[in-house]
């Protein structure tokens, strides 16, 4: 397939997802997301590929979504028309993907860029990463996830700052409460992204599904049920060969060779 907005390689495992429009600040127009969302299918589709990677380059992941294409609908178009659905779609195919999504932030990452970064598993940002939610600004609130994932993130308070008056939030705080998993200089990012997901694909495959079906349950449920799926979760991993050949090769003193089984 053939993509006008974004660039998309293999890098050995791993698939690399990279936004494509700079003279925009890589804004999310309708025709990028829809070719986010089909790249991340087709990866998710492709016994190759082990885990994904997402970025914006070194400059900037999103500014926000695309105004110019959003400005002037009304209600109805937008409740009953293809815009929102479309938009939507992105969303739900990240959040569908069994396989491990990192995002690897630099520069601004903003309104629906935010809201992207945080659909995706975990983040990594360069130390010039600006996280934010600023539609309050232009008389919105955010419409992808931005109350939602932003909070459970880094908590009422911060997220209810940041929605209520735009504050931008730097890589060093993100860090620090939670936003992202770790920051490093910018001219590191990319490769320490894609060598994190390197580690990842050579894992079992079936190991990494569960560990991350078990994490994100923890965000939907109460702790009991949570640690009741965990536990039937753990239970089912000891049938895969995997299991049974990872044991083998740490008694063994060896590195496994695991066959996603």
């Amino acid at each position: 397939m053939s993509y006008e907005h974004i660039r998309v390689e293999t890098r050995g495992a791993v698939g690399l997802v990279t936004l494509d429009r700079p003279e925009a600040m890589n804004a999310l127009c309708d025709g990028l997301l829809r070719e986010v969302s089909a790249a991340v299918r087709a990866f998710a589709a492709d016994d190759g590929v082990g885990a994904v990677v997402l970025t914006g380059g070194d400059e900037v992941f999103a500014a926000g979504a695309d105004i110019k294409e959003m400005q002037g609908r009304p209600f109805v178009d937008l409740f009953l028309g293809d815009f929102p659905n479309s938009h939507q779609e992105v969303w739900v195919t990240l959040e569908q993907c069994r396989k491990p999504v990192i995002a690897a932030v630099a520069g601004y990452a903003l309104g629906g860029g935010c809201e992207l970064a945080m659909a995706c598993d975990f983040i990594l940002a360069a130390e010039t990463a600006k996280f934010g939610q600023p539609e309050v600004k232009i008389g919105a609130l955010p419409g992808a996830g931005g109350t939602q994932r932003l909070t459970r993130l880094v908590g009422k308070s911060k997220a209810m700052e940041m929605c209520l008056t735009g504050r931008l939030m730097d890589a060093a705080e993100a860090e620090r409460v939670g936003l992202v998993s770790r920051v490093l200089p910018v001219e590191r990012l990319l490769d320490e992204a894609l060598a994190v997901a390197g580690r990842i694909a050579e894992l079992s495959r079936p190991a990494v599904f569960m560990a991350k079906e078990a994490v994100k349950v923890a965000d939907e449920t109460t702790l009991q049920e949570g640690l009741r799926f965990e536990r039937r979760l753990f239970e089912a991993a000891f049938a895969t060969a995997d299991c049974a050949e990872g044991m083998a090769a740490f008694a063994g003193k060896r590195k496994p060779a695991f066959r996603n089984r």
